[in-house]
């Protein structure tokens, strides 16, 4: 699956929004991924869970769990450890940080990938990756349905992603002028400073 393809299944979703954005990482973008119009679709996010199943084994050989931050990453993370044959699990944020919770624990050395729907800044998924290597998991990669830092997002471990595009997003202080022209849209996301 190309990244073209990719952004065609978010096409057909509807999913593909322009417009005046305020992303959950707190930057402001022209373009909005509405990802959830893709996963509420079985088929289609079993298409693009698959292919990002077989690029994660391509890239790092066989893992042996999925871990993926709370919300986002719950369903893209299930649905690629389907195909990859391996338990899912989930972070949750407490106290302001990622911890397993809810009776998920990781065996020490076991070898993870962790899983997000959309990487826009990175900080969110080293956060996550955090955790898991608190709870004695082995990060041996990320991975995401969507890059749209242009591959520029360090998440501290190689980044596997199913589509990578280089979509802007800016600072609420360095708008260019015909973005900040635009009213601001809602998009249903977290509004977070800092994250994303």
């Amino acid at each position: 699956m190309t990244s073209e393809d990719v952004l065609e299944e978010f096409r057909d979703a509807g999913a593909l929004r322009e417009g005046h954005f305020v992303l959950s990482s707190g930057l402001h973008s022209p373009v909005f991924l509405q990802k959830n119009l893709v996963f509420m679709d079985a088929a289609r996010c079993a298409r693009l869970c698959r292919a990002l199943a077989e690029r994660i084994t391509a890239a790092v050989g066989p893992v042996e769990a999925v871990v993926s931050p709370a919300v986002g990453g719950i369903i893209p993370g299930y649905e690629t450890a389907r195909w990859l044959g391996v338990p899912s699990m989930y972070v949750e944020r407490e106290g302001g940080e990622f911890r397993l919770r809810r009776g998920f624990h990781l065996e020490p050395g076991r070898r993870v990938v962790m899983i997000e729907d959309i990487v826009t800044t990175g900080l969110s998924s080293r956060e996550c990756i955090a955790a898991i290597r608190a709870a004695g998991g082995d990060v041996v990669a990320a991975a995401c349905i969507v890059d749209r830092s242009g591959g520029r997002a360090d998440v501290g471990v190689p980044l596997v992603a199913l589509a990578t595009l280089d979509v802007p997003a800016y600072p609420a202080d360095a708008l260019p002028p015909d973005l900040a022209a635009l009213p601001v849209e809602d998009p249903g996301s977290r509004r977070l400073a800092g994250r994303g």
